[in-house]
């Protein structure tokens, strides 16, 4: 080997080192950054030595399809079980205790109590008082599922403009993929930055993606839509402003498919946009009807001569049994007349039809009525998602138990989905990832490196001191 030929093999060696070490500290500098790929110098033999061939990316297109999916489901999952929580607390919390059922057992005491004594002033106003917390019980949660259906819906739009945002995005990223990998130069970061898209789209729909030449990807989403195909397609959505039991939502439509929503306690939905679109027209609907079922079975149990008696709402008529009557709990309330004399509701008169027109101190036949109605059976709307024949006590209790029972199945899947994008995000992590361990390592093998090629350059250096000094 000549002086001039290890000259230039310490000369590349020192370049290559250089390079090998950025690689490294820009590594360790993003060991933080979960978006972030690993990078790997890979070398070359040449003539000239040892040279840097390419900058490698670490990736795992199979463990990050996973991670998409997992992702789209525990987002689904989270954002209904925070609509179910959110609802939860407008019942009472844990116990349930501001719930219709609590106060409809309550106004049943007080009127079993006020049978037993139907000459008492206090019992009776007690009574009416009790019936017009249960009436304010179940319009307040009407109201409450109400803003609730709103709130999704806003979410649903604020969601669907960052989804378009963000699809914006993926094609300048994707663009500027293809165009480094046509070119040869390199293309990691802008690999970083599509990847860390699709994550962020992935947490608002479900998708699958596609890949093309020059690494051009294409985006469907899970249901089979193109979302993404050289350019972003359009995804619409029309907002309500206000919302009552007879409204229904608009939908989501991907270049015009509509998005579908998902299904079930442990939702079938994949991304928030699917999960907010069940809770505001499946389940929040559906909780809607039995409140609506449960009004309408107080008017007509404690209707009169064939009007609305101790409670009534804004329709005025007794609705026709068995069929829900959209918006009824809304309006539901006690009659004013009850108030005003609450013995009425033991003699009656609430329409002219007076069954105690004595007043009677001691007349129970209507209380004891009104009560054996209260535990009796009456036929209900099958839409609910409860039984169609059961007594309203009954009604009430399993339309606790419904909602409760979606409540706990949801955090439950919550609970397992998150688990699962841990250890899907723990395993491509492990392959993309950067370890602090692997890169302090390599750096001193770097600098064994660097000693090796100065301590080559230094021994040239002797060598054509010495060769001067010979020809002196």
């Amino acid at each position: 080997m000549s002086l001039s030929s290890a000259i230039a093999i310490a000369q590349s060696a020192f370049s290559t080192t250089a390079q090998q070490t950025a690689t490294v500290s820009k590594n360790i500098a993003n060991s933080g950054n979960a978006d972030y790929s690993r990078r790997m110098a890979m070398l070359g033999t040449t003539p000239g030595g040892a040279q840097i061939v390419s900058i490698y990316r670490a990736q795992n297109e199979a463990l990050l399809k996973q991670n998409l999916i997992g992702i789209s489901q525990s987002s689904a999952q989270s954002s209904l079980l925070s609509g179910l929580e959110i609802m939860k607390s407008a019942l009472g919390g844990n116990d349930y205790e501001s719930s219709p059922s609590t106060y409809l057992s309550a106004f049943r005491n007080s009127l079993q109590t006020f049978a037993s004594t139907p000459g008492n002033a206090t019992i009776a106003a007690t009574v009416v008082s009790d019936a017009s917390d249960l009436a304010n019980s179940i319009s307040k949660t009407s109201a409450a599922v109400q803003d609730l259906r709103l709130d999704s819906d806003k979410k649903i739009a604020e969601e669907v403009a960052n989804l378009n945002r963000l699809l914006a995005q993926f094609e300048t990223a994707n663009n500027a993929v293809k165009q480094a990998t046509a070119a040869g130069t390199d293309a990691t970061a802008a690999l970083d930055d599509r990847d860390k898209i699709l994550k962020q789209v992935s947490e608002l729909v479900g998708i699958s993606t596609v890949t093309r030449a020059n690494n051009d990807t294409v985006i469907y989403t899970s249901g089979g839509t193109v979302l993404f195909e050289t350019l972003p397609r359009e995804v619409t959505f029309a907002p309500k402003s206000a919302y009552d039991a007879t409204v229904t939502g608009n939908g989501i439509f991907i270049d015009g498919v509509p998005l579908a929503a998902g299904s079930g306690a442990d939702t079938s939905a994949q991304g928030k946009l699917a999960g907010l679109l069940q809770l505001r027209d499946d389940i929040a609907p559906t909780f809607q009807s039995q409140l609506d079922e449960m009004a309408r079975g107080l008017v007509t149990l404690f209707k009169e001569g064939g009007l609305p008696g101790l409670f009534t709402w804004s329709g005025g008529t007794v609705p026709a049994a068995g069929a829900v009557q959209p918006g009824l709990a809304a309006s539901l309330s006690v009659n004013p007349a009850a108030k005003a004399n609450p013995f009425l509701l033991r003699d009656g008169g609430f329409n002219g039809v007076v069954s105690n027109p004595d007043g009677n101190a001691g007349y129970t036949v209507l209380l004891d009525g009104f009560v054996t109605a209260m535990d009796g059976d009456m036929a209900f709307d099958g839409a609910t998602g409860l039984d169609a024949t059961s007594s309203i006590m009954e009604f009430a209790a399993s339309s606790i138990g419904w909602f409760e029972q979606i409540r706990s199945g949801a955090s439950t899947a919550d609970d397992n989905k998150a688990a699962l994008l841990a250890r899907t995000q723990e395993a491509l992590g492990s392959v993309t990832g950067v370890s602090i361990d692997e890169e302090l390592s390599l750096l001193l093998d770097l600098e064994q490196s660097y000693k090796a090629s100065a301590k080559l350059i230094s021994t040239v250096d002797a060598m054509m001191a010495s060769l001067l000094e010979a020809v002196r």
